[in-house]
């Protein structure tokens, strides 16, 4: 009998930071906390794999501030897993929240990006 995998729903399970120069931060945070960039091919351009140091641990992304993440704002973005994108979507409305980009898939699931009546935004996945 195995034991059953615990949920990752409700645990914030990726970050990334979408901005206008994002060689410019990649090449800070590489200086600054020592992440190893990877580049990842979006097409035209590259956006960023961050690496732990010494390490194959891919632990954020940093992200250009252009053609489907133009409307994500330049801050850390936390990407919460979700059961159901649409669920939520629709509890964040009926509750004050709005959502800013999105829904849409990427990696084969589904996300989107919300603000939260406080102004707080976060990135729900599932």
């Amino acid at each position: 009998m195995s034991a059953e995998q615990p949920s990752n729903v409700g645990k914030v399970v990726w970050q990334d930071l979408t901005v206008g120069d994002a060689e410019g931060v990649r090449d800070f945070y590489q200086q600054v906390v020592g992440w190893t960039p990877k580049g990842h091919d979006m097409g035209t351009y590259e956006d960023f794999e961050m690496y732990a140091p010494g390490t194959d641990q891919c632990v954020a992304g940093i992200c250009h501030a252009q053609g489907v993440n133009g409307a994500i704002p330049p801050q850390w973005l936390l990407y919460v897993q979700v059961e159901d994108v649409d669920a939520s979507i629709a509890k964040c409305k009926e509750l004050g929240g709005t959502v800013i980009d999105g829904p849409r898939s990427s990696g084969g699931q589904q996300f989107c990006v919300i603000r939260d009546p406080a102004g707080a935004v976060m990135a729900l996945i599932g």
